[in-house]
């Protein structure tokens, strides 16, 4: 079982990663603490968001407009942020942990045919993993994603066929 998660105090410490964090232990070893050991509190509804380029993901402008858009719309105590994509799938409140704020890499440079099939893979099994632990913790999940991300999000809702996952049709 991996050992739970810390905030860094020591960010320039720790090693910057490179390469798809989907293969990377540190991200299997996070998503575990977070499946294995971590408690969300719960919430009426789960808004999942794609991950983002700049750390912390919520100081990127796309979330900032997310959040500025949800926040007119929803009090902070009925939602709850959750990010995903090739970080894995990580509660919005942990994004400042390592490894989530330490790596750099965007799915949408590669060419790679099997590298993007692996992320489906991956990334199918962590949404439906974490989907399966959260199913009493949220009553309505909504979820902002395109390409890769959405369809490993609809492959993972499918896996927990007891859960309705409501889908953005529009970009922001």
């Amino acid at each position: 079982m991996a050992a739970p998660l810390k905030k860094p105090d020591d960010s320039q410490d720790r090693p910057f990663l490179t390469g798809a964090p989907f293969y990377l232990q540190e991200f299997e070893d996070s998503y575990r603490y977070i499946i294995d050991e971590y408690e969300v509190q719960p919430r009426k509804i789960a808004i999942f968001m794609p991950c983002a380029m700049k750390k912390p993901y919520s100081t990127s402008p796309s979330h900032q407009l997310i959040r500025m858009i949800i926040s007119q719309v929803f009090d902070e105590s009925q939602y709850h942020i959750v990010i995903f994509g090739t970080c894995g799938i990580v509660p919005s409140e942990l994004e400042t942990m390592y490894p989530y704020a330490h790596y750099r890499y965007m799915l949408g440079k590669c060419n790679d045919e099997n590298v993007k099939e692996d992320f489906l893979t991956i990334e199918t099994d962590r949404v439906a993993g974490y989907l399966e632990k959260t199913k009493e913790s949220y009553t309505y999940r909504i979820a902002y994603c395109i390409g890769l991300f959405r369809e490993a999000m609809i492959r993972g809702s499918k896996k927990q066929v007891s859960l309705s996952i409501f889908f953005s049709r529009q970009r922001i």
